[in-house]
């Protein structure tokens, strides 16, 4: 058959079977070799033979991080523990899988809820994994990551070479291993003097929290550290790396049966720090209920068995007062990071301490305290320098009372809780939606509604709610908070639709509103059911309109409640412009709480003075409604001005026609 062909043919089918088989045995060294974007990776491996073997020889999946990780990376590389010596696509990766490094350390593999893959603390990126075969017909596999992986080693100066310890055996050598100037000590002595060594040289796939010498600082506190305490530092069966864990989720610890049930979870701050929490949901005497924090000081150490995180101070234990607690979270940490509510305190102390000593002097408090990033608004500058103004503000954050979530929902029953703060007149509203882990809580103060981060956070005193806006500064326009407010839902609605809601986003303008709130709205439906229900129709937006324009007063500056208060002292009625006409009311304080009189009616005010960007809203409890204005005429209802045009027009008609 080649001889019909001639010399020519011949020789060109010659060298394309030697071109395609030369195609067909290309390794994954030469995948490696032609990509530029992974040449550091390559460069370590030329260097290393057995892993130079391995490529050539053998069946193997290869984790691969790519040079933008190497420039984020500190330290050596051990590229063994980057390779394994089987062949693994994504979907066949199992929980664990064994590295070519000595000792065989496992490498964990962890498949997200959105589909991302994690090997240890670093993700596959999709679309680029790579599968083919050597030139001995082995299958190869390689994954692209985007981080190194970092194996547990020992120091140089160790005197054995140390491989794949369990988490007990690195608790016993933590001196000898590379875990920075982190000492175990204090819990190591506890952990034997509470004989729970099996715990942590279970076999398995487990998650070990580990507190450092430095959060023993406190005398008495290794003595709190008890066999169930030291179970609540234990997730069993479950391997949680820091980049794969799922935020806020609640995993149960060790530490969980009838008596005692304590649940562990992780979460990232906005700058990147991670930090654990225990939240001991059933107590006992020795066991109070609430969450404790601790930052991780140092994550992500793979064992024989699991995963060891180390954390700044011990969970569970509660033995700090409020003040205490927000002290030790103002100072940097040894990689001169910032504390979580540094900014809070420095604020305290930058107005005075008074605040501080207040707090002190408290034998119950409840703190909403602003995270770091609640403090980064141009708004907080411009005021931050008046201390008397920051004084009032960081005592809105000061309740006089234990109040964690429980608490909160008890009070919100039936309505939106109203707490009381150590700034006089001030009031907190709480309100909650939804159920346990997925419970979103807000908080309004002083015109600025804030989600809670982190709730529950237990001290001996009371508790710490961390927030994520500062109250009391305001950052949203009249439109914006009528949008977000919970309480305000009703008005918003009937705005938007009669378009009233239009003019409340210029900034060039100087509100006050009295905004009903949805309970007031719902106190019409029983007084003027038919009235009610076209109010919150599109057929009647003209109607709404004009009776939401009645409660808008517009002028060069906003009329808080103090000074309508002093206004009505000298004349029988206040005269408030607003966009059609104008308003007249008296406004009293009766036991310690404002009230409006207007057309003969009492109105309780329920949230006096919420400061917006471009005004300020008061809440009240009935809108401003004559029994006029809700007359119901064939299918319809005209307020008093609609009328009166009706009659006018009639009246032209008329005389048009006497003239003609």
């Amino acid at each position: 058959m080649f001889a019909r062909r001639g010399p020519s043919a011949l020789a060109a089918l010659l060298l394309l079977c030697c071109y395609t088989t030369h195609a067909a045995a290309a390794d994954l060294a030469d995948k490696l070799r032609d990509d530029s974007e992974l040449s550091q990776f390559y460069s370590l491996l030329e260097q290393n033979p057995v892993a130079n073997s391995t490529l050539s020889l053998r069946s193997c999946t290869i984790f691969v991080p790519t040079n933008e990780a190497f420039q984020r990376h500190k330290g050596p590389t051990h590229v063994l523990y980057h390779i394994t010596t089987a062949a693994f696509s994504k979907d066949q990766l199992e929980k664990t899988v064994s590295s070519d490094m000595d000792g065989n350390p496992p490498l964990y593999i962890t498949k997200s809820r959105n589909g991302d893959i994690y090997v240890n603390n670093a993700r596959i990126i999709p679309s680029l994994s790579v599968e083919l075969t050597n030139r001995e017909g082995k299958r190869q596999v390689m994954h692209i990551i985007d981080e190194v992986l970092e194996p547990l080693t020992s120091l140089p100066t160790a005197k054995t070479e140390i491989n794949n310890l369990d988490a007990l055996q690195f608790i016993q050598k933590a001196d000898q291993l590379t875990v920075g100037d982190n000492k175990l000590r204090t819990y190591r002595s506890q952990m034997a003097l509470m004989k729970k060594e099996s715990l942590y040289m279970a076999p398995g796939a487990h998650t070990f929290l580990l507190p450092v010498d430095e959060g023993f600082k406190i005398t008495t506190r290794s003595s709190l550290v008890d066999g169930k305490v030291i179970d609540g530092h234990v997730i069993p069966n479950t391997v949680i790396f820091t980049a794969a864990s799922q935020h806020d989720e609640p995993k149960t610890s060790a530490a969980f049966e009838d008596q005692l049930k304590v649940t562990v979870s992780f979460f990232k701050q906005k700058d990147g720090k991670m930090y654990v929490k225990s939240n001991t949901i059933v107590g006992d005497a020795k066991h109070p209920e609430g969450v404790v924090l601790s930052e991780i000081v140092k994550a992500n150490i793979p064992v024989k068995n699991g995963v060891i995180h180390l954390i700044r101070r011990p969970l569970m234990i509660i033995d700090t007062t409020v003040t205490q607690f927000l002290q030790s979270f103002k100072f940097m940490n040894d990689n001169g990071e910032n504390g979580a509510l540094r900014k809070f305190l420095e604020v305290i102390m930058d107005a005075g301490g008074a605040v501080l000593d207040g707090i002190n002097n408290l034998s119950e408090v409840t703190i909403l305290a602003p995270s770091n990033e609640a403090w980064n608004t141009s708004s907080i500058d411009n005021i931050i320098r008046d201390r008397q103004r920051m004084s009032d503000i960081l005592n809105m954050h000061i309740i006089k009372e234990r109040l964690n979530v429980e608490k909160i929902r008890q009070k919100n029953a039936n309505m939106i809780a109203q707490v009381p703060t150590v700034n006089n007149r001030t009031f907190l509203y709480f309100n909650i939606n939804g159920e346990g882990a997925d419970a979103k809580i807000t908080v309004e103060g002083g015109g600025v509604n804030a989600t809670v981060l982190q709730a529950d956070v237990a001290q001996t005193n009371g508790y710490v709610h961390i927030i994520d806006h500062v109250l009391g500064v305001p950052h949203t326009t009249v439109l914006g908070k009528l949008e977000t407010d919970p309480m305000m839902k009703a008005t918003y609605e009937m705005g938007h639709f009669s378009n009233f809601n239009d003019q409340l986003n210029n900034t060039q303008r100087r509100y006050t509103f009295f905004v009903p709130r949805d309970k007031g709205w719902q106190k019409t439906e029983l007084d003027y059911p038919s009235a009610h229900k076209k109010l919150f129709m599109r057929d009647f937006a003209y109607h709404s309109k004009y009776i939401l324009e009645r409660h808008l007063v517009i002028a060069d500056h906003v009329f808080t409640m103090k000074d309508l208060a002093q206004m009505s002292l000298t004349t029988d009625n206040v005269v408030l412009p607003t966009f059609r006409d104008s308003l007249k009311m008296k406004v009293t304080e009766e036991a310690g709480r404002y009230v409006i009189t207007w057309n003969f009616k009492k109105i309780n005010v329920y949230r006096p003075d919420v400061e917006c960007t471009n005004g300020i809203i008061h809440v009240i409890d009935y809108p401003l409604l004559q029994e006029k204005d809700v007359v119901v005429s064939g299918g319809s209802y005209l307020p008093e001005s609609s009328i009166c045009i009706m009659l006018a027009n009639l009246i032209m008609i008329t005389v048009a026609k006497f003239l003609n």
